[in-house]
């Protein structure tokens, strides 16, 4: 059980530093690119466009009233609660999905803490019909919740 639980913890850690270099990277690329600064097409589905959130998820909170470094406090204890709970956890994929949500969370501390708002690339939609923009650190916190999630339900069934 020791030894399960060591491989996991290393796996959730592992995926939590790949999505913070992988996110890290992908920002830097918009940043970079003249074509983020326009909204450009490059599916029929999908723009690459540059925002700035200083909010939360899909812009929520992002009439300033709590501050950056709040919200950069708060991510940083959950973040800590998630850790804790990784450490203790047995199973892979939640394992997997913690580092994911935890790697995701970092990542956009960083923008935080060195631009004071996230950067957003990603508009995905159907027609005239936009999802709010996202990156690639919202990504991993979607798919980490949903394999945290699925653990959870999977542990409760028989």
């Amino acid at each position: 059980m020791r030894e399960q639980q060591q491989v996991t913890r290393i796996a959730g850690l592992l995926v939590g530093g790949a999505v913070i270099a992988l996110d890290q990277w992908s920002k830097a690329l918009a940043l970079a690119s003249p074509l983020a600064a326009q909204s450009t097409e490059i599916l029929p589905f999908l723009n690459l466009v540059l925002v700035r959130n200083r909010g939360v998820t899909f812009g929520m909170l992002n009439n300033g009233i709590v501050p950056w470094w709040g919200l950069s406090l708060l991510a940083m204890a959950v973040v800590a609660w998630l850790g804790a709970i990784l450490v203790r956890e047995t199973r892979i994929w939640p394992a997997l999905g913690l580092g994911a949500v935890i790697g995701g969370a970092i990542g956009n501390v960083i923008d935080r803490w060195r631009h004071r708002a996230v950067t957003d690339f990603i508009d995905l939609h159907l027609n005239e019909w936009h999802w709010p923009s996202f990156n690639i650190a919202d990504v991993a916190v979607v798919v980490g919740i949903t394999l945290v999630v699925i653990g959870m339900m999977r542990r409760s069934s028989p």
